[in-house]
């Protein structure tokens, strides 16, 4: 039918495809379209936005919104009048097809949501990393692969007899096994089916992470493209053994979530801010790279130029580049690295001078190694602070490229030091981590503690100066200053055990003022976010992931969207040791334990919630992440979990945090309306 009568724009620009329609009052679809998005949303919604008004030029639209990875980019570019984030947009659409929706699942281009939804609100989250394997890319290109439209292909296997079991690996490691099914014998039917299964396992077990079907609920909704092929439909309702719901327009939920929304916030008599017919004649996009020079995060900007004269700029981690300053946060992180820059001024020592490598372990304890060198008598140098450019200095040096990126930077950092030739360059091997008394033990994890072997052996420059890297515990503070006296005797001889004690008194104190300066700003932080009313958001991980060429900038990403941040061991001390269902033997992760469990116990209204930062090649967070998952989660709390390492995609980021920060506002409308006070007795 035609539209008529008011109605409501909606646009999901995702990350490979453009969706767009029109709704009315009622929710009936008009004129959608779904089409690839050619690398720019921008020519396709101009062009369907010229068409729409050419054919129907009485028509009215009350109000537009737009969702997806193209999100604010489309809404500066057309002026619509809302956005949303994607997990909203798809559970509001969700919600017009089964009201009880209590799980969705939608999976895309490149990738996978699912939402749990307790109390008709959104209660958890799952999103798949940065690996797009397992989404509708991946079925599109092994059907173009085998010489088949994904139509077509997906129908070979909807019948299937035999299909291959195929796992949910990698896609490396999946074009390896497709080639030995063939070999085998195995149709393109079986194929076909094989894969589309493993989309499916991919979701569940690697995603979601789902032990028993039976919690994913009962009114389970699924959208996204790739459910409109009928195969991967029948295998997702095999392996769970029931059946679901795909609405008609599955592939489009994402801009009918997006209409819908648009046409909950309209007013009788509103007309849409979107671009007109004449508007759109008239329309001009374009743009220029530049790098952001406000801040050491050195942000490579993306300059949207419009008709009209107005910018809109992608890649900024703030607002320094829009508005010119950045306002006063609660960034624990910044505070940090605020605190340890003054550790790493030359402090102009006129004895041996000493460099420290500004990576791993060493990020949190230069206060201490700075203050115990400087005490006595060397001049202190540290390494520059990371960037891409520092780690492709030591690049030729890292003899695995499984390790995680914080450990090959250390390369970088130890090349850096060589060219500033220091008498010495100090990195010592420490199997022992401060003893906090929060686990069975206090050891670093093997990259941490051993990792200067790894450099000795790979760096050729090392052999050309003292390399100071035997072994030290600070866990026994009666035993550091034997111990030190012992490393320190080839390069700095004739020192007594007295002229070493005092320096070490001093580094401990150092270190035990810079851990208080933390903790006591975090509960500032906490004491002035609750006034506020503002979210805090325990960004977890390593001391070393303050670094900002480590964590992105993802700490001023979750300013920018309103929350304070604080850090997983300005809490941990506040817990008192209690049992975990892992072995708890390493200092970092009994921080993470301890941080979860202080969330757990804290006050809903505090509004808390725990972010952890994971590295792809960390092994030990494969264990770290399940546990903090199910002590926040046993709590009725939210996990989030954000992988960074050589690579960051911050949409994808953004994307995940806006999400959580959305159903951690629902929480908080509800437990404000549980709590407040009625009329009745």
């Amino acid at each position: 039918s035609l539209p008529s009568g008011d109605m409501y724009l909606g646009i999901d620009a995702g990350s490979t495809t453009v969706k767009l329609l029109l709704c009315d009052d009622q929710g009936h679809v008009f004129r959608p379209l779904y089409t690839p998005n050619s690398g720019n949303p921008i020519p396709i919604v101009r062009k369907y936005l010229e068409n729409l008004y050419l054919e129907y030029p009485d028509i009215h639209i009350r109000a537009s919104a737009v969702t997806g990875y193209g999100e604010e980019i489309v809404k500066s570019a057309f002026h619509l009048d809302h956005s949303l984030v994607e997990t909203v947009a798809h559970f509001t659409a969700a919600k017009a097809f089964q009201p009880d929706v209590d799980f969705i699942l939608d999976i895309g281009g490149q990738d996978i949501k699912c939402f749990q939804i307790r109390g008709g609100a959104i209660d958890s989250i799952f999103l798949n990393e940065a690996c797009s394997s397992g989404c509708g890319s991946f079925l599109m290109t092994f059907a173009a692969a085998l010489g088949y439209s994904i139509g077509d292909f997906s129908k070979l296997g909807l019948f299937a007899a035999s299909p291959v079991d195929l796992g949910s690996r990698c896609t490396v490691f999946m074009n390896s096994s497709v080639k030995q099914a063939q070999k085998d014998g195995a149709t393109l039917g079986d194929i076909s089916a094989g894969l589309s299964i493993s989309v499916i396992k991919n979701a569940l077990y690697k995603v979601i992470r789902c032990a028993d079907s039976e919690a994913l609920g009962k009114n389970i909704v699924v959208q996204g493209g790739t459910f409109l092929n009928d195969a991967v439909l029948r295998a997702f309702e095999t392996e769970i053994g029931r059946e679901v719901i795909r609405p008609k327009h599955a592939a489009m939920m994402g801009a009918l979530g997006a209409a819908l929304y648009a046409k909950s916030l309209s007013a009788p008599g509103d007309q849409s801010s979107v671009l007109t017919y004449p508007q759109l004649r008239a329309f001009k996009h374009e743009t220029r790279n530049t790098v952001c020079g406000g801040c050491g995060n050195r942000c490579h900007l993306t300059v949207n130029t419009f008709s009209d004269g107005r910018r809109y700029i992608a890649g900024n981690r703030c607002e320094r580049p829009v508005t010119g300053n950045v306002k006063a946060r609660m960034n624990l992180y910044a505070f940090k690295r605020e605190l340890l820059s003054a550790y790493r001024q030359d402090n102009g020592g006129s004895g041996p001078v000493i460099g420290i490598p500004m990576g791993l372990n060493l990020y949190e304890l230069l206060p201490f190694w700075h203050t115990f060198f400087t005490t006595l008598g060397c001049r202190v140098i540290t390494s520059p602070p990371s960037s891409r450019k520092l780690y492709q200095m030591g690049q030729h040096t890292i003899p695995s490229d499984t390790v995680c990126y914080p450990a090959k930077l250390m390369h970088g950092h130890i090349e850096a030091l060589l060219k500033e030739k220091p008498d010495a360059i100090f990195y010592p091997e420490m199997s022992y981590n401060v003893d906090e008394g929060l686990g069975t033990n206090h050891f670093n994890c093997p990259v941490v503690a051993y990792y200067p072997e790894v450099i000795r052996l790979n760096v050729n420059g090392i052999k050309d100066v003292p390399f100071i890297n035997n072994f030290v515990s600070q866990a026994d503070r009666k035993q550091f200053s034997k111990r030190m006296k012992e490393n320190l005797s080839r390069f700095l001889p004739g020192h007594t055990l007295a002229e070493i004690r005092g320096p070490s008194e001093k580094a401990f104190s150092e270190y035990d003022r810079y851990l208080n300066a933390v903790r006591e700003k975090a509960q500032e932080y906490l004491d002035a976010a609750r006034r506020e009313g503002k979210p805090v958001v325990v960004l977890s991980g390593r001391p070393y992931h303050v670094d900002p060429e480590i964590c992105h900038g993802i700490d001023d990403l979750i300013c920018s969207l309103g929350a304070a941040v604080i850090t997983e061991d300005s809490l941990s001390h506040l817990v008192k040791p209690f049992r975990v269902d892992v072995m708890n033997q390493w200092t970092y992760h009994a921080r993470l334990y301890a941080a979860a469990k202080y969330i757990a116990e804290a006050p809903k209204e505090w509004n808390l919630q725990l972010v952890q930062l994971v590295s792809f090649g960390c092994g030990v967070d494969a264990i770290t992440t399940d546990e903090v998952r199910a002590i926040l989660e046993r709590a009725g709390c939210l996990y989030t979990q954000i992988k960074i390492d050589e690579i960051s995609n911050m949409g994808a980021v953004k994307i995940r945090l806006r999400s959580l920060f959305s159903a951690s506002s629902e929480r908080m409308k509800r437990l404000h309306a549980s709590t407040a006070p009625t009329d009745k007795p």
